[in-house]
């Protein structure tokens, strides 16, 4: 049971993921007024306008789920499900560099969601 629990989390993002409120995207329709909108990490719309971190952000969050169900099995796969959850969790805070209006509190769960992914990877099961 206590093996299962590097699965909890990795699903909890994906379904934070899947909602369209994470990704964001600041639209200026003249100099002085902007238009903020939200995606789901999985569209295809902040990708192109230049915000590639959502969508890559989701595609890690699969592959750690996947690596985190074959962990069960192999417990050396752990330290490989630590460091795509770091990986994941760093670029999750990297909209953060166009400014904290492309950051939502979606964004934010997921990234606290990927942290803690990280340390119970880390956590021996006894």
């Amino acid at each position: 049971m206590k093996k299962i629990r590097l699965l909890l989390l990795p699903v909890i993002t994906i379904v934070l993921e899947i909602l369209p409120f994470g990704a964001v995207c600041v639209f200026a329709s003249s100099p002085t007024e902007r238009t903020r909108e939200t995606f789901s990490y999985f569209s295809l719309v902040p990708y192109g306008y230049a915000n590639f971190f959502p969508l890559i952000t989701a595609i890690l969050t699969c592959v750690l789920f996947i690596l985190a169900m074959i962990s069960i099995k192999k417990p050396n796969v752990k330290t490989a499900v630590f460091v795509l959850a770091l990986i994941a969790t760093i670029v999750s805070l990297l909209p953060l560099i166009y400014g904290v209006d492309y950051y939502s509190i979606v964004g934010c769960l997921i990234t606290i969601t990927l942290a803690i992914e990280c340390f119970l990877a880390k956590i021996p099961v006894k």
